[in-house]
């Protein structure tokens, strides 16, 4: 790739695997800006290839399209910092539950039993769950 090389929107939406639609709605809402060719023809750079990549990978990590535009447009510091840690917090949690979710399948795979689900090891992980649905504020079934 050249350093700073001009493509078609449809090289591009090809190369991230999107349809050249996506491109023009994000640069609908503020979030790319690609060059102008003859006959209005967009031309991406090396840098939007970057911004398209940004915008993808926040998108992997659940920030929605109007929180990003925020992001990538505020001229405010804090406020960007409070966008950032608001969706670190909840990529962390997410994460914790995804890891929660593979330990469990790990103990399932590594259990000896014949029914796994009535192995204690494998009631143990689940324990805080059950817990919380003994409670007496949780919502009774069928209601």
């Amino acid at each position: 790739m050249k350093s700073n090389p001009v493509m078609a929107i449809g090289d591009v939406a090809a190369r991230f695997g999107l349809a050249p639609h996506v491109l023009r709605h994000w640069e609908a809402m503020g979030l790319l800006a690609p060059a102008r060719a003859e006959g209005d023809r967009r031309r991406y750079g090396r840098d939007d290839l970057y911004r398209i990549a940004v915008i993808l990978r926040a998108r992997e990590a659940g920030i929605g399209l109007e929180d990003l535009r925020q992001m990538l447009t505020t001229t405010d510091p804090a406020a960007r910092r409070e966008l950032l840690h608001r969706h670190r917090e909840d990529l962390v949690r997410r994460i914790a539950a995804a890891q929660a979710q593979l330990d469990l399948l790990d103990c399932a795979l590594t259990c000896d039993h014949e029914d796994f689900s009535s192995c204690r090891h494998f009631q143990a992980m689940l324990t805080e769950r059950v817990e919380q649905a003994a409670a007496p504020s949780a919502v009774p079934v069928g209601q």
